[in-house]
């Protein structure tokens, strides 16, 4: 749908395991950074969305595949894709890539949440923003 957003990062001693490759784990906080990125990128406050509309964002599902490990010091990019959007619901996918060689993929599914934990149509300004 749209042009995927691009989000760099490190690979950081932290992020390895005893093996010396990045834990499974922290590729989903990668993509969480890139998600986040992604929204500020939109022009969108997240805690003001929050503050204004009681509305937040939630992981429903994810869908990962490991390809190739990455490493300390790497210089990864995170690439967001908006691939649909349904009235509470927003599907991504996300990709970590290390130059050309993609190291791990995901199919993410948002739903919006209202305060009381329910879903909730996405506000006006964020599906405006998302085209």
């Amino acid at each position: 749908m749209n042009a995927a957003h691009r989000f760099a990062l490190r690979v950081y001693y932290e992020d390895t395991d005893l093996a010396g490759i990045v834990y499974y784990a922290n590729y989903l906080k990668f993509i969480e950074r890139g998600r986040s990125e992604w929204v500020r990128g939109l022009g969108i406050d997240q805690g003001k969305l929050k503050a204004e509309t009681g509305v937040v964002f939630a992981v429903r599902r994810v869908l990962a595949d490991y390809l190739k490990p990455a490493v300390y010091d790497d210089a990864l990019v995170v690439e967001t894709r908006l691939h649909s959007l349904g009235n509470a619901r927003i599907d991504l996918q996300q990709s970590v890539l290390r130059g050309d060689d993609v190291l791990f993929t995901a199919e993410v599914t948002l739903v919006c949440m209202s305060a009381d934990g329910k879903a909730a149509r996405i506000p006006k300004a964020l599906r405006a923003a998302l085209g």
